[in-house]
């Protein structure tokens, strides 16, 4: 396990890393999940090993720090993981994002374009959500941190995303889950689809993103992934592995 401050009172990010070849690999989890968990297994698969790989927590998430008072914007989620990175030496990493990181991701490509050089994004969100729909509109921020909301997510979750999702903190996951919803301006989308770096959109095939054709024509590969849902490095850990080294060898 690695870290960097990456505030003035000692708040740290932490990361597995796994030692290779240049350039390095970033992957980033996804709302309440650690990256470690997720992606050690393809991460490791020889098709994928031999590089530089780090397996970033991002901020209020698994072994990073949780500070009560952050933000958990995507902006500062972006900031602060871009501080970690320069801090390890990274400049120009392909980058691996799933679900809200690919978010996360999409946002440090445009505001620290020097440390990112390829997206690999894993059914990444890009949209903010519809009114009305949300853990904003199930919950205050009170009721989630100090009433029963945060235990009513844990139960409503099911076991497996909960095992992650109850190392993150109460404040950080219910500010992310709030800035995720309503989105960025310009928006996720918007934002990835003037991005100059080599993007791919990795998806379960039975669930085609919503404005792919858009997406292709910007030059975003989309690649359908079968046997998989939403979590395709755990779903089809072969599948993912294929798919994203074809993606950043294209």
């Amino acid at each position: 396990m690695r870290g960097a401050q990456v505030r003035p009172d000692g708040t740290t990010i932490r990361w597995v890393e796994l030692p290779g070849a240049e350039p390095t690999r970033v992957y980033l989890h996804g709302l309440g999940a650690s990256s470690p968990v997720y992606y050690a297994g393809v991460a490791t698969n020889p098709t994928l090993a031999g590089r530089r790989s780090l397996m970033m927590d991002l901020l209020g998430h698994g072994i990073s720090d949780r500070p009560a008072d952050a933000s958990y914007t995507l902006e500062e989620h972006a900031d602060l993981l871009a501080t970690a990175l320069t801090a390890a030496g990274v400049s120009g990493a392909e980058v691996i994002a799933h679900s809200m990181g690919g978010a996360v991701a999409i946002v440090l490509a445009a505001r620290h374009p020097h440390l990112v050089a390829a997206l690999v994004l894993v059914d990444a969100t890009l949209d903010p959500q519809p009114p009305g729909v949300g853990i904003q509109a199930r919950y205050t921020e009170e009721q989630f941190v100090r009433g029963d909301g945060r235990a009513e997510t844990l139960d409503r979750v099911g076991p497996a995303w909960a095992a992650t999702m109850r190392l993150t903190g109460a404040e950080a996951l219910y500010r992310t889950a709030a800035h995720l919803g309503a989105g960025t301006t310009p928006t996720i989308r918007d934002l990835l689809l003037d991005l100059p770096v080599p993007r791919t959109y990795l998806h379960p095939a039975d669930s085609e993103p919503i404005g792919a054709r858009a997406l292709s024509d910007a030059g975003v590969r989309v690649v359908a992934v079968p046997d998989a849902g939403h979590n395709i490095m755990l779903d089809n850990p072969d599948g993912f592995v294929a798919a994203t080294a074809a993606a950043l060898l294209a």
